[in-house]
Parts: C-alpha cells; sequence; structure tokens
C-alpha cells in the first residue's frame, strides 16, 4: 500500500443528507393521502426517479421535481396547485440544509491534513450548486485540495479523478458509505477503498454486500486514523 490521495464521498460520509430526502419524502406522501397509500405514492416515486435518472441526474432539484411530477401521476392530474406549492417548498428545504459535519469528521480532516503527506478530495455526485453549498456550509472547504463534482461516479470517472490528483490508482483511496458508487468503480480501476455504512441508503444505491482484498470496513469516520496507522499509512 502506498497511498498518495484520499477522496472523500459527501453526502452521508461527511454530513447526513439521505433522513432529510426521507421526511420530505413522507410529508409528500400526507400531502397526497386522498390519492392513495403512503407505500405507493414512495413505490411510484421511486420509479419515477428512476425514469428521470438520465436527463435530471442526483440531487435537490431532481428530486424536487420528481415529486411534483409525482403528485400529478399518482392525482391523475387532481392535485391542486396549493399542493404542488407545497411540495415545491418541501423541495427547497433540501437546498437549506446545514451539512453539520458527523462526528469525529471534522477532527479527522484537520490531523490528515497537518500530516501533510496526502492529498484530500472531496469526489462527490450530485447538482454543482446544491454540493458547492453545502461544502460551504459545512466549514470543511479548507481540508481539502480538490473538490470534484460529478454526474455520477463511474470507473471512467475514477480515472479522471486520479488523473486530476497526479496519482496511479493504487495510490488512491476512496472513503464513502456506498458500496456501489463510493467503492465498487474504485475497485474496479485498481484503487483502494474504505466504506462507512450509514443508517439508511436510498434504494438506488442498495447492492449486495461483498469483501475485497483492497477494500477496508470500519463504523466510525475517526477509524481512518487508526486504518492508516495499522497499514504503515501515517
Amino acid at each position: 500500500m502506498n497511498i498518495k490521495a484520499i477522496a472523500f464521498d459527501a453526502d452521508d460520509t461527511l454530513w447526513d443528507n439521505e433522513p432529510f430526502f426521507l421526511d420530505v419524502e413522507k410529508e409528500m406522501c400526507k400531502i397526497l393521502s386522498p390519492f392513495g397509500t403512503a407505500e405507493e405514492i414512495s413505490a411510484q416515486l421511486f420509479k419515477t426517479e428512476m425514469a428521470n435518472m438520465d436527463d435530471y441526474g442526483y440531487g435537490a432539484m431532481a428530486f424536487t421535481l420528481s415529486l411534483v411530477e409525482n403528485a400529478i401521476k399518482v392525482s391523475h392530474g387532481q392535485v391542486p396547485a396549493t399542493d404542488i406549492a407545497r411540495i415545491v417548498e418541501l423541495g427547497r428545504t433540501l437546498l437549506r440544509l446545514k451539512a453539520t459535519p458527523l462526528e469525529g469528521v471534522e477532527e479527522t480532516l484537520r490531523q490528515l491534513k497537518s500530516d501533510g503527506r496526502y492529498r484530500l478530495a472531496v469526489f462527490t455526485k450530485g447538482e454543482l450548486l446544491t454540493q458547492e453549498h453545502k461544502l460551504q456550509r459545512s466549514g470543511l472547504m479548507p481540508y481539502f485540495d480538490n473538490i470534484l463534482i460529478v454526474s455520477d461516479k463511474t470507473e471512467q470517472q475514477y480515472t479522471d479523478l486520479c488523473r486530476a490528483l497526479n496519482v496511479a490508482p493504487s495510490e488512491l483511496m476512496t472513503v464513502g458509505n456506498s458500496l456501489k458508487s463510493d467503492v465498487l468503480p474504485a475497485l474496479n480501476i485498481g484503487a483502494w477503498a474504505v466504506h462507512i455504512p450509514y443508517h439508511v441508503m436510498w434504494q438506488h444505491e442498495v447492492i449486495d454486500d461483498f469483501d475485497h482484498s483492497c477494500m477496508f470496513r470500519i463504523e466510525k469516520f475517526s477509524k481512518i486514523i487508526d486504518l492508516l496507522k495499522t497499514n504503515g499509512q501515517l
């Protein structure tokens, strides 16, 4: 192991994200309760999100558009305009999240930054402006050398990340909560990966669990330091 750069996912790795989306979804189900059960409305929302993925991508604005479209679908066009306005405002709350760093995040990043041996990067997917604003509100920007916000995390995007950080894949370690987005494509190009499970996961990100010789699993963000020390990297 010869790690020279560490790339961190943002949502549900550096700060909470998915619980707020779930709260908005629950409120939407309450608004649309005259048109179906919460289970029916949520199932249709997921179908709508998946159908819109190629056009809208990921993020709060994409989610809000799908919320509105879903309301029209499940109500067969009968949803009142006042309820559409309420749903839009629910989506808007996701653009104002405080992005408070999770436990141990800032202390760990501070230690890694002061050590000086790694290039530290944020590598996350979503809408550019939304993610930039959350990063600014988090107060974590000073710890990172690079910030890369992409539409999706593919093997090609991870290869481009290595090029941007001027490292070989074997010199990169990724850190994130999603096996699908933060771990698997990184492993597939020959990088190292650290999986930090989060207590809730968007359905689209769920895949079967697996083990890999270049993947580590830790319970807390702060354990990154112990992991690096154990492997002679600190």
